[in-house]
């Protein structure tokens, strides 16, 4: 009788992974900024203050060594977040969906503890213990109540490590869960009741949180968890000029980890993108000429990054490698019309007013008609 061999979890190399977080894929640009940074680092930190906004902003080091952007925006946003983490308070940053605020958070954390991989992502299911601690019950079973039987959640790993702890998503958490964290952001202690015990937070540890007030299903968090948090506000790109830059960038650097054989998109059809965005948006054309209905999707950069990232794999894998408007709308479409029964109407709209009387766009006009069936 034939057996099965047993089988073996292969070892990857960062490289190899889907995704790799900040600490990895920038690992050289980090490891640049600590020999440079003569400046003065709070207690456990990897960087100095000016070199985390450096990372974060981008910039030349002494040496000639070039760190690129990670955001790009209100540099005095990146400033006081960053100054905000040097204190006992949390930071929370607050925005539409898309504004990079979970980008922005991980990158901090990469920077400021070398780690970003000490995050709770909240939900409506999210639990007291997924904050605080578990417990391997084998072990809780077999020993009784013991430290040794707990399972540190990230936010108690931060505490005990001296690092960032990172709260995705923090209003969609329920509210009586949210303020679990009220003890923790002002005593810098976790108690641990069964054993009598707390843990105390080490020099270093601080909380970042991310929200926003868009979507549906969300919990306000309580004046009392609000008092607890230095709220920084990231908004949307201001210009499309910077939207564009970003959009680009974001596509470029997605292009090449999924190492899709394409050539990277033109510039031109990122600002068409971001053109229809923007206009959708505000409910008026760029020209200002002419009011438009306003979909109910929110439009995000990051949805304009995903729609240029899928024409960018379909022009690979079933064009000729180079965009072009049939790429772009197939993913356009699904992301303006969210809702078929009220967004698809905004959409035609959009289409007969702006797409077919715009100069130089009826090659979009044309592949949104032979997309779209109304």
């Amino acid at each position: 009788m034939a057996t099965s061999k047993p089988q073996h979890r292969a070892t990857l190399t960062p490289t190899e992974l889907l995704r790799q977080r900040a600490e990895q894929q920038f690992a050289e640009e980090l490891s640049e900024l600590q020999q440079s940074d003569t400046r003065q680092r709070p207690p456990n930190w990897h960087l100095s203050p000016w070199a985390v906004a450096t990372y974060l902003l981008g910039g030349t080091l002494d040496n000639g060594f070039e760190i690129s952007p990670k955001y790009i925006g209100n540099r005095r946003s990146i400033e006081i977040s960053i100054a905000t983490l040097a204190t006992d308070r949390a930071l929370l940053l607050l925005g539409v969906p898309g504004t990079a605020k979970s980008w922005v958070s991980e990158h901090l954390a990469a920077a400021i503890s070398g780690d970003s991989s000490l995050l709770i992502q909240g939900t409506a299911g999210t639990s007291e213990d997924a904050i605080r601690y578990g417990w391997n019950y084998a072990k809780l079973l077999a020993e009784g109540p013991s430290r040794e039987a707990t399972v540190p959640s990230p936010l108690m790993a931060a505490m005990e490590n001296g690092k960032i702890a990172r709260v995705e998503e923090l209003t969609r958490v329920p509210s009586d869960v949210q303020d679990t964290l009220i003890t923790i952001l002002s005593e810098k202690t976790l108690p641990i009741p069964e054993l009598n015990q707390a843990v105390s937070a080490r020099k270093g540890f601080n909380l970042i949180a991310t929200a926003n007030d868009r979507d549906r299903g969300v919990n306000d968090l309580s004046s009392a968890l609000k008092r607890r948090f230095n709220t920084v506000v990231l908004p949307l790109p201001a210009t499309v000029e910077v939207e564009v830059n970003i959009v680009r960038r974001r596509v470029e650097a997605l292009g090449h980890a999924l190492e899709l054989p394409a050539e990277p998109p033109a510039l031109e059809e990122i600002r068409r993108v971001v053109t229809v965005f923007r206009e959708l948006r505000s409910g008026v054309t760029q020209d200002g000429k002419t009011k438009l209905k306003s979909p109910s999707s929110t439009l995000s950069t990051a949805e304009a990054i995903s729609v240029v990232s899928q024409g960018l794999a379909l022009a690979a894998h079933f064009g000729d490698g180079t965009l072009c408007a049939s790429d772009i709308v197939s993913g356009l479409v699904g992301a303006v019309v969210k809702d078929p029964s009220r967004d698809a109407i905004v959409w035609k709209e959009y289409m007969e007013t702006v797409l077919k009387e715009r100069e130089g766009w009826q090659d979009w006009y044309r592949a949104c008609r032979e997309l779209t069936e109304f």
